[in-house]
């Protein structure tokens, strides 16, 4: 299954994928919770979108609050960068939260979609660079990822 599928003719939403997989569950749980939280932002009503967006942003802050407490305690040696990227994403979020309270739906949605564009090749690169790095540190090797194969036939 495509990770970009149609909702309501609103706009793509953001689908789990296990590609995104990383073999840490904390991690992989906070993953897919960011992905759903992206599909309803994408998918959501006009009445709806400062409620889902603020509900994002909630998940958000703490999903980078966690990531940057993990490499910390870990002494992750690139974490600067994997820090710099999440203040970037934190800082267009909150700036398109100020325009969406003067009504500036359009520029949420477009956040939201480049959003979806970003988040899988983030996770891939730099979260997953994090997941090896903590599973090195506490089991002394890389995680094992099971992924789920689509069905034949």
């Amino acid at each position: 299954m495509s990770a970009l599928a149609e909702t309501a003719g609103l706009a793509p939403a953001l689908q789990w994928t296990d590609d995104w997989l990383l073999g840490h569950d904390g991690m992989d749980a906070c993953h897919q919770e960011c992905a759903t939280l992206l599909g309803q932002l994408l998918a959501a009503e006009d009445a709806q979108l400062a409620t889902v967006f603020d509900r994002f942003i909630a998940h958000l802050t703490a999903h980078f609050e966690a990531e940057a407490e993990m490499m910390r305690r870990t002494d992750f040696p690139p974490r600067q960068c994997h820090l710099d990227e999440h203040a970037a994403v934190m800082s267009s979020v909150l700036e398109v939260r100020q325009r969406l309270a003067d009504g500036n739906r359009p520029l949420v949605r477009a956040l939201a979609r480049e959003l979806g564009a970003w988040f899988p090749a983030h996770t891939q690169h730099l979260d997953s660079a994090l997941a090896h790095w903590v599973s090195r540190h506490r089991l002394g090797g890389k995680p094992v990822v099971l992924k789920r194969r689509a069905a034949l036939g």
